[in-house]
């Protein structure tokens, strides 16, 4: 599927603080923990759950929320398809980022070990 620049545009102004409790129950609904979603975000932009709740109570939208993060390095590692689109395809930087959280958050749903979902193995 090929990304548009309208579906950029919509992601750019989506307000994290609008999806994260999605994240919160997808997780919780397959047996996983908050804090489990938490350490996840963490690897992946650097924010801990005190900036994390500061960025929820801003509003801020994904655009500004990975402005502000510092990217795992490690970050590369995570392909696949999520929501149609085959993440290393997926060529602005913004929408892949925002895909890199979203499969993340789907593979810890979907039980896989924290070691690979965290690319430490």
């Amino acid at each position: 599927m090929k990304v548009t620049p309208e579906h950029n545009a919509r992601i750019a102004k989506m307000k994290f603080s609008s999806v994260y409790p999605h994240y919160i129950t997808k997780v919780e609904k397959k047996g996983r923990t908050k804090e489990e979603l938490l350490q996840v975000i963490e690897w992946l932009t650097g924010f801990d759950e005190g900036k994390l709740q500061d960025l929820i109570n801003q509003q801020v939208t994904f655009e500004t929320f990975f402005q502000m993060a510092e990217l795992n390095p490690n970050a590369h590692l995570i392909k696949g398809v999520i929501c149609g689109y085959r993440i290393e395809e997926i060529d602005n930087a913004l929408t892949r980022q925002t895909r890199y959280l979203d499969k993340l958050v789907d593979e810890l749903a979907r039980g896989r070990k924290m070691e690979k979902i965290l690319r430490s193995e």
